[in-house]
């Protein structure tokens, strides 16, 4: 069982809760069938809004700790964003009440830091579109000790702890810690008092019976090599498609057996944010996967704000990682 009495993971647990709840009423208030492709603001606002708390919160508890966030509040500052601002603000004072605009901005810029030997790194809205439609998104923080993921939460509001889609639902929580499993809870509710029951993974292991977890939005990988990597294991099964790191606690629950991360042909030198994976790579291995890149390396958090020395992802439920590095090897990806 995971021990969360461990200062590290009682802050890690209340901080996403926290964030990942007051993200879940920005969407329920701010997104609607009313709002036009181009309006990001609800989104925006809920970006900001989740990494002030964490913030926040981190200060309250580690002070000077480093956090390495997305955001950074220089925008916010600036007179045209006065209104954003305010909006954010309205919104934090449910949780921090009154909390003014100057020090939202402050707390947001807790996250400016660069990683060192030690860090938080943390992804406040992980799913951009999928949060815009009104589906799915995460709140994602990890620890990192010389560079390796120690610790991570997912906070997902809109699935379940039993893993089924559940808009505007009590969402789930899921939380890995190095050497202690991974785990789930329910976000909100009368759940959420530590009662977490155990990820684990698939145990297929037959290639062609493989479920692929694919984006939501086609745009968000590389189509055409995702389908000649199905190829190259002879899949036919169906692909589980969903936003964000919410694919990773699909993985480590046994919804899916391989989740690829995959270079555009014109982004071949792109390398990973250290935020869009460090959470959800922990929780699937702990749940008994593995995440590496595409070359079957292990992920090094410790080259700075990217997984530098990286080339995307594969994470897979263990039994099928071999074949999968081996497709990929196949396909030239």
């Amino acid at each position: 069982m995971i021990n969360t009495k461990d200062p590290k993971v009682e802050f890690a647990i209340n901080a996403v809760r926290q964030a990942a709840c007051l993200a879940a009423d920005i969407q329920g208030e701010m997104v609607s069938e009313a709002l036009t492709k181009d309006d990001r603001s609800p989104v925006t606002v809920a970006d900001f809004a989740a990494q002030a708390v964490v913030g926040y919160l981190l200060e309250e508890s580690f002070p000077g700790v480093l956090l390495v966030g997305e955001e950074a509040a220089a925008v916010l500052r600036a007179p045209a964003e006065k209104d954003t601002l305010n909006k954010i603000t309205g919104f934090l004072n449910r949780v921090i009440p009154g909390v003014t605009p100057e020090m939202v901005c402050d707390f947001i810029d807790r996250g400016v830091d660069e990683p060192g030997e030690n860090y938080w790194t943390l992804d406040p809205i992980d799913g951009t579109k999928g949060f815009l439609r009104g589906a799915q998104y995460a709140c994602a923080l990890a620890y990192v000790e010389q560079g390796v993921v120690q610790l991570g939460v997912l906070g997902c509001p809109n699935i379940s702890a039993n893993l089924q889609e559940d808009i505007g639902g009590n969402g789930s929580l899921a939380v890995a810690r190095r050497g202690q499993g991974s785990w789930i809870s329910t976000l909100r509710g009368e759940e959420k008092n530590n009662q977490f029951s155990p990820l684990v993974v698939s145990a297929r292991t037959e290639p062609a019976e493989a479920r692929l977890m694919r984006s939501f939005e086609s745009g968000h990988t590389n189509t055409s090599q995702i389908d000649a990597f199905q190829g190259a294991l002879g899949g036919q099964a169906d692909p589980v498609r969903m936003d964000s790191q919410v694919k990773y606690a699909l993985l480590a629950s046994g919804e899916g057996e391989i989740y690829l991360r995959l270079l555009s042909p014109n982004k071949m030198d792109y390398r990973e944010k250290i935020w869009d994976q460090a959470a959800g790579s922990i929780v699937v291995e702990e749940a008994g996967g593995i995440a590496t890149d595409l070359d079957g390396k292990p992920l090094d958090f410790s080259q700075g704000r990217t997984l530098k020395n990286n080339r995307g992802i594969c994470a897979t439920n263990g039994f099928l990682h071999d074949a999968a590095i081996t497709a990929l090897q196949n396909i030239n990806a």
